[in-house]
């Protein structure tokens, strides 16, 4: 990434800042660029309210040790992270686009990572690989819907007074990979594209997918920190280009019943400190248990056998919402069960190597995680497990999916993930949990209290769905 000193700024008079929360939303401001350089090194006050309430601003019924009214809301230290600077291509001030910074959350009193910040998770994960001369490559994939924003005053106010149905999808029908569709909303469509080049988001990839009003984006493959900050930014970009196009991009799991739903798939490599892929083999291993890893590394097999054990304890991290769980049922291209295979695509991790893809291209695409979920949690969550199983140098024991067969079929016998965001948050919190073992007892505590805040006012949610049915029936 692109370093920045004050002489880049000779001609702004302002810079934007943001840092990530637990629900992977950017929370940020516009500050003077007088303030900036008097911070940059050093960091600023920035108010722990963030972590303190939900993504409608709503403080949380327990609690949670970060921020709370026993510490009166304090400020965490909000440092800026130079490297990631970039200007706002849809912003203008100056003669210039609006500079762009993301920053990292300390705590005041140790000047340590706060649990809970996304960014400082994964670096904090990726750390142990480096001491070992490893480093991970990363692409993120996000479906999304889109809807025509019914007028000015955005989705909000159309949703409270008018309900779902006054949000209509862009295009009709069904048809992933069209030429056409887009040239309906071309001038969004190559918005878009070409906003992501100059925003550092890259697209490597970009057309309609099955499902009304729905597209994917493929993110330009690079090191996984930084693709977990431009997976991030993609959404902000999307749906700021959105905004003046009179567009409504949607990443939730599943916004329509009876339709498939966004999935947020990632892919991951691993390599040395030469860019060499250390998940491959040169030659095939006859004698490998299975002939989906002959060409699979021994690091490659203890790594997926890591998210096999790994996967039923990070659940809230990959599939966060309520929501979530409702896209993954069977029939609907979604994994429900710890699963994988060679090119399988019906599998929680679909293994891509020899002889279906070149060595150096071998790589897990983790496929359960859906577009709503937090990048940097998702990352660190598969980076976290998948590395106890080379530490611990787990094997394999689950076999492969089979090439006919799907989710739930004879040859899979992997463990059913999850039906709900409770069910997921109870297994993630228990003393055992894997998560524990890898991430510690404060984020555990802290993102689970938080997934409990929303188990809990869904539990007193009344839904359209129950009012349809009983209110006259019964």
């Amino acid at each position: 990434m692109e370093y920045f000193g004050p002489d880049d700024l000779e001609e702004d008079t302002c810079v934007k800042v943001a840092g990530v929360d637990v629900d992977g939303m950017l929370r940020g401001k516009l500050m003077s660029k007088e303030k900036f350089l008097s911070i940059a090194d050093d960091g600023f006050g920035f108010c722990s309210v963030i972590f303190g309430w939900d993504m409608h601003d709503q403080t949380y019924f327990r609690e949670l040790k970060i921020s709370n009214k026993e510490n009166g809301y304090r400020d965490v230290l909000a440092v800026p992270d130079l490297e990631s600077f970039r200007r706002i291509p849809w912003e203008n001030n100056t003669a210039q686009n609006v500079p762009f910074v993301l920053v990292d959350f300390l705590d005041p009193e140790t000047n340590k990572s706060i649990a809970a910040c996304p960014r400082s998770l994964l670096k904090s994960v990726m750390k142990k690989l480096y001491r070992e001369g490893v480093f991970a490559m990363a692409g993120a994939e996000y479906e999304f819907y889109h809807f025509k924003a019914p007028d000015s005053s955005g989705p909000a106010k159309s949703l409270r007074e008018k309900g779902i149905g006054a949000l209509q999808p862009l295009t009709e029908g069904m048809f992933g990979y069209s030429l056409t569709r887009p040239v309906h909303n071309q001038a969004y469509y190559y918005d878009i594209y070409n906003m992501c080049r100059s925003f550092k988001c890259d697209i490597e990839s970009w057309h309609t997918e099955t499902g009304p009003g729905v597209f994917e984006a493929a993110l330009e493959f690079c090191p996984i920190t930084e693709m977990a900050d431009r997976a991030c930014l993609f959404k902000y970009l999307a749906k700021s280009i959105g905004i003046k196009h009179g567009i409504t991009p949607c990443f939730m799991a599943k916004p329509r019943e009876g339709m498939p739903g966004n999935s947020g798939h990632m892919h991951i490599s691993l390599v040395d400190d030469k860019g060499k892929n250390v998940l491959s083999r040169t030659e095939p291993d006859k004698e490998a248990k299975w002939p989906d890893i002959e060409y699979l590394s021994d690091i490659g097999r203890h790594f997926l056998a890591g998210l096999l054990d790994g996967l039923p304890d990070i659940m809230p991290m990959v599939a966060p919402n309520v929501n979530s769980y409702k896209r993954l049922t069977e029939n609907f291209w979604a994994p429900v069960t710890v699963s994988w295979g060679l090119e399988h695509r019906a599998a929680s991790i679909r293994l891509l190597a020899p002889p279906t893809t070149g060595a150096g291209s071998t790589r897990f695409e983790f496929r359960v995680g859906g577009a709503d979920a937090n990048p940097y949690f998702v990352l660190a969550a598969i980076m976290a497990v998948g590395w106890r199983g080379v530490e611990k140098k787990l094997e394999l024991t689950l076999p492969p999916l089979s090439k006919k067969e799907d989710v739930g079929g004879a040859s899979d016998t992997g463990m059913r993930l999850a039906k709900s965001l409770k069910e997921a948050n109870e297994r993630f919190m228990r003393p055992e949990s894997i998560a524990r073992e890898v991430f510690g007892d404060d984020f555990v505590d802290h993102f689970g209290g938080t997934r409990q805040h929303e188990i809990k006012l869904w539990d007193e949610a009344v839904t359209d769905w129950e009012v349809r049915r009983y209110m006259e029936t019964v």
